[in-house]
């Protein structure tokens, strides 16, 4: 297995640019998000912002591990959906929270992000999961420091997710970015500090904490299942789709980050 592919600093600012083509549209997206908007316009409008750019999509026709071709440049997950929902013609309604994820490729090199929005006035737990959600990628992004490890990327995650009552879903990864949408190592959201590989100038990850409720069966699991490494996923026919398996409400946030000596600096903004 190959180790990270270091980036130079030339590397690095093509890959700024990139991410900033994904936090651009993704603010743009979220100028639309409300009651009524299908996330088939979403995705509508992120494909003209990418050809806008000059940039290309590594979401769309992806297809890893003999899954189908992912069809479309964004991913829309709404409410249960943890990750990779295909957008289609459903209106979203009030209360809803969605969770949009983009990727572009700009002069070969790979940007990735994503960010959960609520859809008008949301529940005061959903409002929660959104905000330490969001909170556990500012921790983890504190850690991508040289000399630190992956453990302590994992364990900013879980230690603030839980904290606040919520349940890190272990099915899903960050992972290295440079070229590929892809590259070693794969980033867990849960972990022990000072360990796993140590971090070093030019290493680029994309950090993606996915945080859900704790519903009913995910509880049972739990309780039997101490530590958190219990089946917390199902995926619908479609072979991308990824939901809690009992229907609570999940949260995702992602940004791509540079290790350098002056500390973390995230990409794109």
């Amino acid at each position: 297995m190959r180790g990270p592919v270091l980036k130079t600093r030339d590397e690095i600012q093509t890959m700024d640019r990139a991410n900033r083509v994904v936090l651009d549209t993704l603010e743009i997206l979220r100028g639309m998000v409300r009651p009524g908007v299908t996330t088939a316009q979403l995705n509508a409008v992120a494909e003209e912002e990418l050809g806008k750019r000059g940039a290309k999509s590594p979401f769309k026709g992806y297809s890893p591990m003999g899954l189908p071709p992912y069809p479309a440049v964004l991913c829309s997950s709404v409410n249960d959906v943890i990750v990779h929902g295909i957008p289609n013609r459903e209106r979203m309604k009030e209360g809803d929270i969605v969770g949009l994820d983009f990727g572009a490729v700009l002069e070969d090199f790979v940007g990735d992000g994503a960010v959960t929005l609520a859809v008008g006035q949301v529940s005061g737990e959903a409002a929660k999961l959104i905000e330490v959600t969001k909170e556990c990628l500012d921790l983890a992004i504190e850690e991508m420091r040289p000399g630190r490890h992956l453990g302590d990327i994992g364990a900013a995650v879980q230690e603030h997710a839980e904290s606040n009552g919520f349940h890190v879903i272990r099915a899903f990864v960050g992972h290295g970015i440079g070229r590929k949408m892809h590259e070693e190592p794969q980033v867990y959201n849960y972990g022990t500090r000072s360990r796993g590989i140590e971090l070093k100038e030019g290493m680029v990850l994309a950090i993606e904490p996915m945080l859900c409720a704790i519903g009913d069966k995910l509880a049972g699991r739990l309780k039997k299942t101490p530590g958190g490494m219990v089946q917390d996923v199902r995926t619908d026919s479609d072979g991308w789709t990824a939901r809690t398996i009992d229907g609570a409400l999940a949260a995702h946030f992602e940004h791509s980050i540079a290790v350098t000596a002056n500390g973390p600096l995230v990409l794109g903004r």
